[in-house]
């Protein structure tokens, strides 16, 4: 009978990772259960398959390496997510400074990588929705992701990004402005 990482909670799993001969089960069990949300958490900012892969992996090791020292004082999904949150920004600021790229480059870049995409099936109006989240400033784009399509509440983002609630909420209502003006222009 295999156990799922379901019938766990994530404190119990994490007391599960403090028993030395478990850790890796216990790590497996965490994987299990965030990795999809995070690759696609992580995809929606970095748009490239391989991209999104290589730093899902880049936000595991971290967190096998934090998690002797996590406190609990965020929720293990809140704890991966701002993982995967710096760890995807980080990576973005690395390519701008890498090539030399403006901010204007890159998102033309990403959004060239959305046309390219062989994983990406959407038809015309998704497209033109993706390539208005991607003008978005890297801030408002974040924002509008998590709460979009991750579905969180302004509390999860406020501690996933350290800011406070109002300056979420300031911040998705512009990029919410900006996308219905880019949809509506043709």
């Amino acid at each position: 009978m295999t156990i799922k990482s379901g019938e766990y909670t994530d404190s119990e799993l994490i007391k599960i990772f403090h028993d030395p001969g478990k850790k890796e089960y216990a790590f497996n069990l965490m994987v299990q259960r965030y990795k999809v949300r995070l690759y696609w958490h992580i995809r929606k900012i970095l748009i490239d398959h391989d991209d999104s892969d290589d730093i899902l992996q880049e936000t595991f090791l971290k967190a096998w390496r934090g998690l002797e020292t996590f406190r609990e004082e965020s929720t293990l999904f809140t704890w991966l997510y701002r993982i995967a949150t710096n760890e995807s920004l980080t990576f973005l600021r690395r390519k701008r400074r890498h090539n030399i790229f403006s901010l204007n480059r890159i998102e033309n870049s990403l959004a060239e990588s959305l046309e390219a995409d062989t994983y990406f099936n959407g038809d015309a109006l998704q497209k033109k929705l993706q390539r208005a989240i991607l003008a978005l400033p890297e801030k408002q784009r974040l924002v509008f992701n998590m709460k979009y399509y991750d579905e969180l509440k302004y509390e999860e983002m406020a501690d996933i990004l350290e800011t406070s609630v109002g300056s979420l909420k300031a911040s998705f209502h512009h990029a919410v402005k900006k996308i219905e003006k880019y949809l509506s222009d043709d």
